[in-house]
């Protein structure tokens, strides 16, 4: 029979367990080893069976068992001792409170900083994650933690998480949706001074209003709010909006966005005015998926006096919410960014769904996708993310290089290179992913306090000595983490199997499967074609031949996830399968079904090699590697994402790309992406043959692999403190955070200390040089002394007349631009110098400028010149998107000198 409803019983337990209850609702015991240690104590078995989740331990744990454990005195002490360092931990300060002030003004940080992202990998045992957007958001939050970052955290809790992961009998993806019971797991609901529960509502279509309540995860330091529509005032298809992750149709998941970005706001100013935590002086939005956050915050600030607001004008508000906005992109390619039909967009920002003060036109105008080749008929959340952050960063060096020529549309008459997207290269939470086995192995060279510090800061200095620990400790280590991925990987196969059918008398091969003397290489990430699960088995003989080697053997261990929509990646999956099921070589390589972090934690300790093949430059940073490097783990990648600027030649081995252009690079059936592939193959069985292979098993008269154990030493002393999210956040704070509170302080305040005088003035500004910028050319360039050849170390004498219109000298700024041109005369390498004003206006109105141009390097060399719109508030100089260059040429295009 089938119960008619389901609801959960608590233990209740005895009053000397209680700090139990506190230690199990925070998430970090999630990265804090003894208190994993204290949770399995109180019943192994049961510890074991819930899958290691503190909150469905003390669900399931047998009464008599916490009886006896309130009476042991040496437990007693240990909970006690291990509640005191929570208390310590969350109250005692950290790096961000005695960080001294950043910026030349030495401004104080950000009070508070608000995070939103769509997904939070922050421990298994909370499913709110599909993939590396999440873990990273996850990692983000906890390194946050860690160093003090007044950060709150914004998401949506989603009923069924993202899909459980099985395989048929044929190897193809099966997907189901267990669901998720919020009393079950380590989150409480917000709820208001008299106990009702919080809520905050979205106004829609035809009267209808989507209301949705606040689930808070505590994670260490910070707060992590999940709004959950699933309430019984919803209609039926509104409870469902926050069913799954990334699950539905375009409507479902512009509903997901609209309750994440302004729902989202709302819950922050609800936590804030419960909890007296200070307001946020900064949002991050992590992907354009939360991009509608800025949209609320204009209509907080357009509202009156009376109703909470500031009263200022759209122009003004949306200058105030830009300053203090930092976006960052993830995606590589256009087609990862979520874009949605105007019309539906209209519909749901206008008529009866309108937000006060907030003209639907204006909405929409953020989305807009009008540059060259754009849709007029598409809403844009990545140029939405764009246009109200006055700070954006991509993910990697190389990720950053490719955000800037991808979104260089808007930002037309600029060279992508000038294009105000930097780079912050991602980071992952080493408390997290760092096998202890491998804190012990440093922690034996330079302390335990030393290490903790080391794996928390990102901070190179704290990792020194680590250098001197000695070549049998590695190995030791190594060996017995392969061993331990060995088993783990021989226990979910067995169970992947019967979930295929097999029956236990078929599966007695599985006891056999890997060896924990075998060079194993590791590859699980999602599946979606660039990242190229199958170029593996490009040429299945060789592979066969490589994982067969009597004398220099290699396992594989293969996971990861096809989107459920997504046939294309199901396919790669079940060719993979298919090969792994060869009962000639499926000892050597095994697929490993429902990927995720209980998982991963495994995967990259036990891994000798890491593997990743993209499609390059389509990895916009690719951290799986990263976690793997912080267990000695080597890299075998493509250069793409973070393995492109850290790879140093001694911490693992690049496999050559084979060029490919236009669209060809990402149509994988495409004639030159077949022959990509196979070269790029070729070149991956050759470095496992030659170069790994050949290395692990090449031993010294005492049995260990000298060379090899070197390069897992020089990537744990040199990758270790790059790839921490400790570093990340840091460089997060520093180089965007404060100066994003700074601006925004400045835009707050302004002059006369009206209340947003600088977001008046500055948007005032802006509309007054949009309006007259038709009107400003360059009018007249001269070079004294130009001749068809240079000496290098010469300078030319610039004059240079511009027509300013309407404006003043003092709205623009006059540069030349030079550096070496090609055979079409563009400039590449460029340098920028500005000129100085020499008088004017003239009788024609005309301003002239003056300036040296030094002629420093040999060879073709150009340059042009150029008006831009200046003000003391712009975080970039083009930021406005405004440029004015001389007719003839054409923006960056250069009067040669060769």
């Amino acid at each position: 029979m089938k119960a008619i409803r389901r609801f959960t019983v608590r233990t209740v337990l005895p009053e000397q367990l209680q700090p139990l209850h506190e230690l199990a609702l925070n998430l970090r015991w999630s990265w804090h080893p003894e208190t994993r240690e204290l949770f399995r104590s109180v019943d192994p078995e049961v510890w074991a069976a819930v899958g290691e989740d503190p909150v469905r331990l003390l669900g399931e744990v047998p009464a008599a068992r916490l009886a006896a454990l309130a009476a042991d005195r040496r437990f007693l002490r240990r909970l006690g001792d291990l509640h005191d360092d929570l208390r310590d931990y969350l109250a005692g300060p950290r790096w961000y409170q005695s960080a001294p002030p950043v910026g030349e003004a030495g401004s104080p940080l950000p009070e508070a900083i608000a995070y939103f992202s769509p997904e939070y990998g922050i421990a298994a045992a909370l499913p709110q994650y599909s993939g590396g957007l999440g873990i990273l958001a996850g990692d983000h939050l906890k390194a946050a933690s860690d160093l003090g970052v007044p950060i709150i955290g914004v998401g949506l809790f989603y009923r069924h998480g993202y899909f459980r992961q099985s395989l048929d009998r044929d190897g193809w993806q099966q997907e189901r949706y267990p669901l998720l019971d919020p009393d079950e797991l380590a989150v409480s609901l917000l709820r208001e001074e008299d106990g009702s529960p919080c809520r905050v509502d979205l106004a829609l279509p035809a009267g209808r209003t989507l209301g949705a309540r606040i689930w808070k995860a505590q994670v260490g330091r910070v707060p992590l709010l999940l709004l959950d529509s699933d309430i019984e005032s919803n209609a039926p298809a509104d409870r469902d909006v926050t069913d799954r992750l990334y699950g539905g149709g375009s409507e479902h998941r512009l509903l997901q966005e609209m309750l994440l970005g302004i729902g989202g706001v709302r819950a922050v100013r609800t936590y804030c005015r419960l909890t007296g935590h200070r307001a946020p002086e900064v949002f991050h939005t992590n992907e354009g998926h939360a991009g509608f956050l800025g949209v609320e915050r204009i209509r907080e600030l357009v509202a009156p006096a009376e109703q909470g607001g500031r009263g200022l004008d759209f122009g003004a508000a949306l200058e105030a919410v830009r300053a203090g906005t930092v976006f960052t992109t993830h995606t590589p390619v256009p087609a990862g960014i979520d874009r949605f039909d105007r019309d539906l967009v209209a519909r749901h920002f206008g008529g009866d769904a309108a937000l006060a003060g907030v003209p639907v036109d204006r909405v929409l105008a953020l989305g807009a996708e009008s540059w060259h080749g754009g849709d007029p008929k598409l809403f844009n959340m990545a140029a939405m993310g764009l246009r109200l952050a006055q700070r954006a960063n991509g993910v990697s060096t190389l990720h950053g290089e490719v955000s800037r020529s991808m979104f260089n549309g808007l930002w037309p008459g600029f060279d992508s290179a000038e294009v105000p997207i930097g780079s912050i290269t991602n980071g992952v939470h080493a408390p997290t992913w760092i096998d202890p086995a491998v804190v012990r192995l440093g922690a034996g060279q330079i302390g335990a306090e030393r290490a903790d510090e080391a794996i928390t800061t990102g901070e190179a200095r704290r990792w020194t000595g680590i250098e001197r620990i000695g070549d049998e400790e590695i190995w030791e280590v190594r060996r017995t983490l392969r061993a331990q991925l060995v088993e783990e990987a021989r226990r979910r196969l067995r169970t992947s199997w019967r979930q295929r059918g097999a029956g236990d008398a078929e599966l007695g091969w599985t006891s056999g499967v890997l060896d924990p003397d075998v060079l194993t290489i590791g590859f699980a990430r999602r599946v979606p074609s660039y990242k190229r699960l199958t170029l593996m088995l490009r040429d299945k003989a060789r592979l066969r031949a490589l994982l067969l080697d009597p004398q220099r053997p290699v396992q594989i261990v293969v996971a990861g996830k096809a989107h459920p929509a997504d046939d294309g990646g199901k396919r790669l999956i079940q060719q993979l399968v298919a090969f792994a099921d060869d009962p000639a070589v499926r000892h050597r390589i095994v697929f490993l079904p429902d990927y995720d972090m209980a998982m991963a934690k495994h995967l990259y300790p036990g891994c000798d090699v890491w593997l990743n093949n993209p499609l390059r430059p389509l990895e916009a940073c690719g951290t799986s590697g990263m976690k793997a490097a912080l267990n000695g783990c080597l890299n075998l990648s493509i250069l793409d994402g973070w393995w492109d600027e850290w790879f140093d030649g001694r911490n693992g081995w690049a496999i050559p790309t084979a060029d490919v252009s236009g669209p060809e690079r990402v149509d994988p059936d495409s004639p030159e992406a077949e022959r990509r592939d196979d070269i790029e193959a070729a070149a991956l069985y050759d470095l496992i043959e030659h170069q790994v292979a050949a290395r692990f098993y090449d031993r010294g008269a005492d049995g260990l692999p000298h060379r090899w154990i070197s390069m897992v030493r020089h990537t744990l002393v040199t990758l270790g403190p790059k790839v921490l999210a400790g570093r990340m956040v840091r460089e997060y704070v520093e180089r965007l955070y404060a100066p994003a509170a700074t601006a925004q302080r400045a835009l707050a305040a302004g002059s006369g200390g009206t209340d947003h005088a600088g977001a008046r003035e500055l948007a005032e500004w802006k509309a007054r040089v949009r309006e007259a910028w038709p009107t400003v050319r360059v009018e007249h360039v001269e070079a004294e002394g130009c001749r068809e050849a240079q000496e290098l170390g010469s300078a030319l004498e610039l004059r240079v007349q511009v027509s300013l219109g309407a404006l003043e000298p003092a709205d623009v700024e006059v540069q030349v631009v030079s550096g070496r041109v090609d055979e079409s005369d563009r400039i590449s390498d460029a340098a920028v110098l500005a000129l100085k004003p020499a008088g004017g206006p003239d009788l024609e109105g005309r301003h002239r400028y003056e300036g040296p141009l030094a002629l420093d390097r040999t060879g073709p060399f150009g340059y042009t010149v150029r008006v831009l719109p200046t003000h003391r508030l712009l975080a970039s100089p083009a930021e406005p998107g405004l440029v004015a260059a001389p007719v003839e040429s054409g923006g960056m295009d250069a009067g040669v000198l060769r």
